[in-house]
C-alpha cells in the first residue's frame, strides 16, 4: 500500500497528521505532506486508511499494491 495527497486539495485541517503524524507531516499552515513515497509499513496500513477516510477534502488517496 501507498499514500498520494493531492495538495491542491488539502485546505489544512492537519486531520491525517493528528490521527497518524508517522505517515504525514503538516507545515507551519497545516498543509499537509506524506512523509515517505514508499508502501505504508504493515503496522501502519489500517492508521493510514484511517486517516484517509478522516480528510474532509479526500486529498489523501490509497493505493493498494
Amino acid at each position: 500500500m501507498k499514500l498520494r495527497l493531492d495538495a491542491d486539495k488539502c485546505q489544512g485541517h492537519a486531520r491525517c497528521y493528528a490521527l497518524s503524524p508517522e505517515l504525514f507531516d503538516v507545515d507551519d499552515y497545516g498543509q499537509a505532506s506524506v512523509r515517505s513515497e514508499g508502501p505504508v509499513p504493515v503496522e501502519l496500513e489500517e492508521r493510514a486508511r484511517l486517516a484517509a477516510a478522516n480528510c474532509p477534502e479526500f486529498a489523501i488517496s490509497v493505493i493498494e499494491d
